[in-house]
């Protein structure tokens, strides 16, 4: 758990009783990890690849809320698991995943006697707080079509391998719609179709 901020901050006991009772848990790329409305009844600590929350709607709608890497546990697990409440999105690999289980009367334990555990608790919902709000900012106040510019200059390549369903699950709306988009963009000559590509130009 060396890849984790606050597990070389502990004690030796409190090390030893947190490795003590965690499993370890190797899952596959698509496969999900609790769904909205689940009570979560333990946390993930990732050691490696990537988990993403989905947010979806009454019809069908969904809307990506933020991704966890590499030493980072999820606000949305952490919150339903200590609260006992209903998870507000979906957890899915995104990749392969290696990483620990922890149940959550552990977790509630090393709360209380953990300052450093408190300390990176309360760090990780601020930082993913804050990309939950420039979320909503971008779904509330910039166009679809500036949103599409900037994720795809965000893949730092000039012909980017992407499909408008992958686009459109990405930015949370409707392959339809993206498409439509799209197309206007490349009738501005901001960017030109290519068969599952899109160039920047």
């Amino acid at each position: 758990m060396r890849e984790f901020n606050f597990f070389e901050k502990l004690t030796q006991e409190e090390k030893k009783y947190l490795l003590e009772n965690s499993k370890y848990i190797e899952i596959p790329k698509d496969f999900t990890l609790f769904y909205q409305g689940d009570i979560c009844n333990e946390i993930l600590l990732l050691k490696e690849g990537t988990v993403q929350l989905l947010m979806y709607g009454a019809i069908d709608e969904m809307i990506p809320l933020y991704e966890i890497q590499k030493g980072e546990q999820c606000i949305i697990n952490t919150s339903s698991t200590l609260s006992n409440t209903s998870a507000i999105a979906t957890a899915q690999t995104k990749t392969a995943i290696k990483g620990w289980l922890i149940p959550s009367n552990i977790v509630q334990e090393l709360m209380i006697k953990s300052p450093s555990y408190q300390q990176y608790i309360f760090s990780l919902f601020s930082i993913k707080f804050s990309a939950l709000t420039t979320l909503i900012e971008d779904i509330k106040f910039k166009k679809l079509d500036v949103r599409i510019l900037e994720s795809l200059k965000m893949k730092n390549e000039k012909i980017i391998s992407i499909t408008h369903e992958e686009l459109a699950n990405e930015l949370g709306t409707s392959r339809v719609v993206i498409s439509r988009v799209l197309k206007d963009l490349e009738n501005k000559k901001l960017i030109k179709l290519h068969r599952k590509k899109i160039e920047l130009l």
